[in-house]
């Protein structure tokens, strides 16, 4: 435990914790996007169990995510699967709004959100190991103290999407954007990708406009006209 009195063990925690702050935004968006749609009295557990699971899950993906991200299509699949998953936040966010409200599925709330997180944190935990430089401790307590950080993003989130809808359709933009994003980031299409900086932007945004556009049109085809 020696190393507990090192500054350099301060100062990697103090780097990590900060790396999750600036990188858990898009993850307490997706974690609101998928509760808010549960009875108040089981928001606060599928946050919880949401967040500690994703947590939990990005350190075992921080042990393979530098081979994972080596593998050709994986991120194409991945940000595909992003750009569903906002797809369905969004459609199932505003259906209805007030009759959905109260009737979805802790467990496929919970299942949204580690799909979500696994995705978005391929690259992600490539920053988080760096800083660690190999010392799990270090790594476990850092993303550990990053828990309560996400859970009051995510219950933040929640209060702000009942109060201004608008948020759930830039919430869902966000997870489109980071698909678009996740996508172009492929190892197969690092080459283009190097060559044309640009394209990061536009497949970014391609994913946003995707997801708000086809969400809206679906949402305007189910909308039956009074008789």
């Amino acid at each position: 435990m020696e190393f507990l009195s090192t500054a350099d063990f301060w100062i990697g925690l103090m780097k990590i914790v900060w790396i999750n702050i600036i990188l858990s935004g898009d993850n307490a968006v997706v974690i609101a996007l998928a509760a808010r749609s549960l009875p108040a009295q089981q928001q606060k557990k599928a946050i919880m169990f949401g967040s500690g699971a994703a947590v939990f899950l990005r350190i075992v993906l921080t042990v393979v995510a530098a081979k994972l991200l080596e593998l050709s299509f994986l991120q194409v699949i991945g940000g595909c699967l992003l750009l569903w998953i906002g797809y369905q936040l969004l459609t199932g966010g505003e259906e209805e709004e007030g009759q959905a409200k109260g009737k979805g599925s802790m467990a496929a709330a919970i299942r949204t959100i580690l799909i979500a997180d696994l995705v978005m944190s391929l690259d992600n935990v490539i920053a988080v190991a760096a800083t660690a430089q190999g010392n799990m401790v270090l790594l476990i307590l850092g993303l550990a103290i990053s828990i309560p950080l996400v859970i009051f993003g995510s219950t933040l989130m929640i209060k702000l999407m009942d109060r201004f809808p608008v948020i759930i359709t830039l919430g869902a933009a966000l997870i489109g954007w980071v698909g678009g994003e996740t996508i172009v980031n492929d190892n197969l299409l690092h080459g283009v990708a190097m060559a044309h900086p640009w394209l990061h932007y536009v497949a970014a945004a391609a994913g946003a406009v995707l997801v708000v556009a086809v969400g809206k049109w679906m949402q305007a085809r189910q909308v039956k006209p009074l008789a």
